[in-house]
């Protein structure tokens, strides 16, 4: 009977895996950061061009998001049109940034990041089946 040998793999398939994952990340958030830019509303151009993502290799997850709050507005919105239903009711005052004072009832959402995620979804699920395809 011949001999057989035994060559493991594991730790070459392990990094071949995490290296498609991370390519596939960078690909996929930068698609996604740019199409909830192309969602944005314009008032200022400050929230558009806001978004950005960032990649933990080491967990193989990306985070994708803006650093302002009025982010945050655009994407759940605020007072009576809050997306959950839970923001002021019956309006206020502000004063903006010119100085000039405002009655609102809300900013209705506008949901640009999600509306991305639903917009992208079929596209990112074929990008990431063919870069684990590359694997071969």
């Amino acid at each position: 009977m011949g001999k057989v040998s035994f060559e493991d793999n594991r730790m070459r398939c392990k990094a071949a895996l995490a290296d498609a994952g991370v390519a596939f990340l960078h690909e996929a958030a930068g698609e996604l950061v740019s199409q909830t830019a192309r969602n944005s509303r314009v008032r200022t151009g400050q929230t558009k061009g806001s978004w950005d993502y960032v990649v933990d290799e080491a967990e193989l997850t990306a985070t994708i998001g803006s650093p302002l709050e009025n982010a945050i507005w655009e994407e759940f919105g605020t007072g009576e049109y809050a997306l959950n239903g839970n923001g002021r009711k019956g309006g206020w005052y502000y004063v903006d940034e010119k100085g000039d004072g405002h009655f609102t009832h809300g900013k209705k959402p506008n949901r640009a990041l999600w509306n991305a995620m639903e917009t992208l979804k079929p596209s990112l699920q074929a990008a990431l089946e063919e870069h684990l395809k590359g694997l071969n």
